[in-house]
C-alpha cells in the first residue's frame, strides 16, 4: 500500500539541521530533536530510512528538475517538446546538447543525489545494529547509498566520495574517480545484499523496500557498466535463480499502477495521490515533499492540440514527444505487442478516434508516448483535487526484464552466447517475438531499445557501449565531452577541490 510510503520530510530536515553543525546552538529549540537524542528506537530508525527513500521522489518529480528526463532528453528516443524553444529553455539545452554547469535539472540531480548520500550516511553513522529491524534498515542504508553513488559515477563520473557526517567548514572535498566510487558501491552493495530480506519477505505495505534481489540488480549493473563481464553475470544469476521474479504475462499491463510492485518489480521510486492538491496547494519549489510525480502530467501529450479518443489519456504539457525513429523500431522489429503499450503514430491515434490538430507544433514528430502516460484513471480529480496535479504512478528503477537483458549483455561479453541467447529470448517471447538471429549483441542492443523505451535508460545505454558519438552526434552530441554531464557550477563555486569535466 502505497501510503505507508508517507515521507517525513520535516522530520528528516530537522535531523539534517541538528546534524550539520552539533554546536549551532547551545541550547537544542524547543519542539526539535537532537541528533544525539534521536535514533535510538526502531521507530526513529524507520524514520530515517524513510527520510533516504524519500529522495527518490524528489529527484524524480522536483518541479521542473526530474533526473529521469535528464537521462532522457539526451537520448533518440524523445524531442524535449513543450510549447516552444524557449519554454523551460534548460530542459530545451538537453535535447541539443548545448546545456553547460549552470543547467537547473542536471544540477538538481546532483544535489539530489548528495541530499540521499547525506541522509543515507545519517543513518549509517547513527544507527547502532541491536535489533534485527536496525540491522535490515543499515542494509538499506548501504543499497541506497549505492544507488545514489551510481547515479553520480555514471551521469558525473566522478564526485566527492563522502561517509560520513561533514560540518559546514568541510565542504571542500577532493574528487574520487569513477573506480574508487564503484570500489564503495561494490563494497556497500555486498554488505547490503548480506542483510537485506528478500522481497517476498516483505509484508505488502513494505513493498517499496530495498530487498536483496534489488542489491543484486544494481551489483549487476555497476560491474557491467566496469566491463566486469563474468562478475557481472554472476550477480543477475543471482536474481534470476532466486525464484522471487519473473515476466509479467501482459506487457501492456506492466506500467499501470496495479502493477506496481509486481512480480517484475525489483525497486520502484513511489508516489500517491492521496494529497489532493489543487492550484492552490501545490507544493511547487523548494525542498518540499513531492508525494505526486509532476513529471508524469509534465510529460503527457500537449493538451492545447490532443484528442484521446479511446487512448485513455488525457493532455498533459506536451515534453517528451516521442521520435518517429522510435516508433520505426518497433515497426522494423514487427513487435505489435511492445509498439501499442509504448508509442502511437498518429495514423493509430486516429485511429482509437483521437487525433493532433497541429502537425508543426513544436517538437512533435508524429508520436504520442503511452508508456507513463497521463491515465485519467491513475490520477485523483476527488474532493476538489486537480487531476493535473494528483499522478501518483510509479517509476520502475529497476524491473526483471532489464536484468535478464542485462545478463544477457555480461554473459555474451564473458563468453557464454549459450545463456545470452536463453536470457534475451526470453525477453522476446513475452513479445511474442521468435528467437533471436544474427549478431548477438545487436540483437541484445535493439531488445534493449524496444523493450526500455522511455525508461530513462538509452542515452547511458549508448555511451557505455561508445554508440553515442555515432547514433547522438546528429542531435549536438560531441565524443569527449557530453559522455557525462557538467559538475555543476554550484559544486564548482563553493567546493574549492572540484574539478570540471572536460569540454565545460
Amino acid at each position: 500500500m502505497k501510503s505507508s510510503y508517507k515521507l517525513l520530510f520535516a522530520m528528516a530536515l530537522t535531523i539534517m539541521i541538528t546534524a550539520c553543525s552539533k554546536d549551532f546552538l547551545e541550547v537544542n529549540p524547543i519542539g526539535k530533536m537532537s541528533v544525539e537524542k534521536f535514533y535510538k528506537t526502531d521507530e526513529d530508525a524507520t524514520r530515517a530510512i524513510i527520510a533516504a527513500y524519500d529522495i527518490l521522489q524528489w529527484m524524480n518529480a522536483r518541479d521542473w528538475n526530474s533526473a529521469y528526463l535528464v537521462k532522457t532528453f539526451p537520448s533518440d528516443e524523445s524531442t524535449v517538446g513543450g510549447g516552444d524553444a524557449g519554454d523551460q529553455p534548460p530542459y530545451q539545452e538537453l535535447g541539443v546538447y548545448t546545456y553547460g554547469p549552470s543547467n537547473a535539472p542536471i544540477t538538481a540531480v546532483w544535489q539530489s543525489s548528495y541530499f540521499g548520500i547525506y541522509r543515507c550516511n545519517l543513518v549509517l553513522n547513527n544507527v547502532v545494529d541491536d535489533s534485527d529491524l536496525k540491522k535490515q534498515i543499515l542494509a538499506e542504508a548501504k543499497f541506497l547509498r549505492a544507488y545514489y553513488y551510481f547515479e553520480i559515477v555514471s551521469m558525473f563520473g566522478k564526485g566527492p566520495l563522502i561517509l560520513t557526517e561533514l560540518s559546514p567548514s568541510e565542504y571542500s572535498q577532493p574528487f574520487a574517480d569513477a573506480a574508487a566510487i564503484y570500489t564503495q558501491i561494490e563494497k556497500d552493495l555486498n554488505e547490503a545484499i548480506a542483510g537485506l530480506p528478500n522481497k517476498s519477505q516483505y509484508a505488502e505495505h513494505d513493498k517499496f523496500r530495498a530487498s536483496k534481489g534489488a542489491a543484486q540488480a544494481l551489483l549487476g549493473k555497476a560491474l557491467l557498466y566496469q566491463k566486469k563481464w563474468a562478475a557481472s553475470a554472476t550477480a543477475f544469476e543471482s536474481v534470476i535463480n532466486s525464484g522471487e521474479y519473473a515476466l509479467q504475462a501482459d506487457y501492456k499491463t506492466l506500467f499501470l499502477q496495479a502493477s506496481e510492485f509486481g512480480v517484475e518489480s525489483l525497486f520502484e521510486a513511489s508516489w500517491v495521490t492521496t494529497n489532493g492538491y489543487d492550484w492552490g496547494t501545490f507544493q511547487w519549489g523548494g525542498n518540499r515533499a513531492m508525494e505526486n510525480n509532476i513529471t508524469w502530467q509534465l510529460t503527457g501529450p500537449r493538451g492545447d492540440y490532443f484528442v484521446a479518443g479511446t487512448t485513455g489519456l488525457i493532455g498533459g504539457w506536451g515534453f517528451n514527444y516521442p521520435h518517429n525513429a522510435a516508433y520505426q523500431v518497433f515497426v522494423n522489429a514487427g513487435d505489435t505487442v511492445r509498439k501499442p503499450a509504448s508509442i502511437l503514430s498518429l495514423a493509430d491515434l486516429r485511429a482509437m478516434g483521437g487525433d493532433w490538430t497541429n502537425e508543426s507544433s513544436w517538437g512533435w514528430d508524429g508520436c504520442i508516448r503511452v508508456k507513463y502516460g497521463t491515465r485519467m484513471d491513475e490520477t485523483s480529480g476527488e474532493s476538489g483535487a486537480v487531476p493535473e496535479l494528483n499522478y501518483g504512478t510509479n517509476l520502475r528503477l529497476i524491473r526483471y526484464a532489464d536484468v535478464l537483458l542485462m545478463a544477457a549483455e555480461a554473459n555474451h561479453m564473458a563468453g557464454n552466447d549459450a545463456a545470452a541467447g536463453t536470457y534475451l529470448n526470453q525477453v522476446r517471447q513475452r513479445a511474442k517475438l521468435g528467437p533471436y538471429s544474427g549478431d548477438i549483441m545487436q540483437a541484445i542492443k535493439t531488445e534493449r531499445q524496444l523493450e526500455l523505451v522511455f525508461e530513462g535508460v538509452r542515452f547511458l545505454d549508448l555511451v557505455r557501449w561508445g554508440d553515442a558519438p555515432t547514433v547522438l552526434g546528429p542531435f549536438g552530441f560531441v565524443a569527449g565531452k557530453h559522455e557525462v554531464f557538467p559538475i555543476p557550477q554550484d559544486e564548482m563555486r563553493n567546493n574549492s577541490q572540484a574539478t570540471q569535466n572536460n569540454g565545460y
